[in-house]
């Protein structure tokens, strides 16, 4: 977490120090996690939104890639330097299991994650009240020709059964998770700093343009389940957890498990495999030259 002190540039080379109106630690994280996962979901629901009701007039697949995608990258801009900008309960259970989050830490993460997903529902829609109604005319249905409830929910594809659905969940989060522990590996091949918001929106797009079409990519059990609940109580109804053989549960237990296999196998293959420290040097290959007399020994006890 940032100091909590900031510094405000008065020109001259005149800095006044003061501190923020929010000193409570938890408070700031909560707030900017509620407000990150609410611009995520803000923009990823409007694509699916503007797509369903536009019927194909206002953008296609690819047009939810992008809005999810951008959406990520600018949820990362809102909070990533405050909560981390995690925007998934995935992703936070999975830090706490690596030791990169305190547990203590997890309800406010997944709490905060819920009321942003939840409001940014409500939000798109209301701001697509009439193109909803205009669309289906006024019937709110899960499933056929006319279905809404899947501008919030992810559902799946009338071919893909629980068990499969399952290890599409577990496979999308794991690649997920494995890509932001070799992003954020500062002994590998990290973002450049400064691009994190931009690198990891590409990422989200690549699992949708590649691992999509089967259940809409949830990879997010707080993504799905906060709009899952709002539409049954704005006007879907219960069917919302009826729906492909009570589907609901499956993008919210898969992640989580997907999550902490994909990161726990970069762990094992790669993270785990750095160099260490050897005589105060740390070994860079191709990065750093070592005088003449110590390379020869370094390489020799590195294949040992």
């Amino acid at each position: 977490m940032t100091d909590l002190a900031q510094s405000v540039d008065l020109g001259k080379g005149v800095k006044v120090t003061r501190a923020p109106w929010i000193k409570n630690e938890c408070v700031r994280v909560g707030f900017a996690e509620t407000l990150c996962t609410y611009v995520m979901m803000v923009f990823g629901l409007g694509s699916v939104a503007q797509v369903v009701t536009g019927q194909g007039a206002f953008g296609h697949y690819i047009s939810i890639n992008l809005g999810f995608g951008l959406g990520v990258a600018m949820g990362v801009h809102v909070g990533g330097k405050v909560s981390g900008a995690h925007m998934n309960s995935a992703v936070s259970f999975t830090m706490c299991a690596f030791g990169r989050l305190t547990w203590k830490m997890l309800p406010l993460y997944v709490l905060s994650q819920l009321l942003g997903s939840f409001l940014a529902a409500g939000t798109v829609y209301a701001v697509y009240y009439e193109a909803i109604y205009d669309y289906c005319g006024g019937n709110l249905t899960v499933t056929g020709v006319k279905a809404t409830a899947g501008i919030f929910a992810t559902y799946p594809a009338p071919y893909l059964s629980l068990l499969g659905g399952f290890i599409d969940q577990v496979f999308g989060t794991a690649m997920l998770l494995l890509c932001l522990m070799a992003l954020s590996d500062q002994k590998n091949k990290p973002a450049p700093a400064g691009s994190e918001p931009v690198v990891v929106g590409l990422l989200v797009l690549l699992i949708g343009i590649s691992l999509g079409s089967n259940s809409g990519y949830a990879i997010n059990p707080t993504r799905d389940i906060a709009p899952r609940v709002f539409t049954a109580i704005a006007g879907w109804g219960s069917e919302v957890f009826r729906s492909g053989n009570g589907w609901w549960w499956v993008p919210l237990v898969a992640p989580t498990i997907g999550g902490v296999l994909g990161a726990g196998i970069y762990k094992i293959l790669v993270e785990l495999h750095h160099p260490q420290q050897v005589a105060g040097l740390i070994i860079k290959l191709g990065e750093e030259t070592f005088p003449l007399e110590k390379q020869k020994n370094i390489c020799e006890d590195m294949c040992v």
